[in-house]
């Protein structure tokens, strides 16, 4: 199954339940793994607009992320999901969203999978 990935994009985001922490700008990171709408194959040409443009992505997550507070990492890898599969050449996606949060843990995530023209 051709896919691509981008590990551990970081992004900045007012994020959190709590109006005080929203305030302050906080760093997250979020894996994507793009499955494109079409297989790869010599129709590819060696042509970036014949795939998925991982940077174009990747900058458009980043501004994403930053355009408006929200409360809950969910709605941001939702949106994201959502976003990726209306505006690019994606059938399938899944987004982890990480947060650097609990002071005696590494991070805690969310992760999502979704599919074009599934409900």
């Amino acid at each position: 199954m051709d896919r691509i990935r981008v590990k551990q994009l970081r992004v900045t985001a007012y994020i959190g339940v709590g109006e005080d922490e929203r305030r302050r700008a906080q760093s997250l990171e979020i894996d994507l793994e793009l499955l494109p709408l079409h297989a790869w194959n010599s129709d590819l040409g060696d042509e970036v607009g014949n795939t998925i443009d991982y940077f174009v992505v990747s900058e458009w997550v980043r501004d994403l992320a930053a355009v408006r507070p929200r409360r809950l990492i969910e709605t941001l890898a939702l949106d994201i999901a959502d976003g990726l599969l209306s505006g690019f050449a994606v059938r399938e996606v899944e987004v982890t969203v990480r947060k650097f949060i609990l002071s005696d843990t590494g991070s805690v995530e969310v992760v999502l999978r979704r599919k074009q023209g599934a409900a």
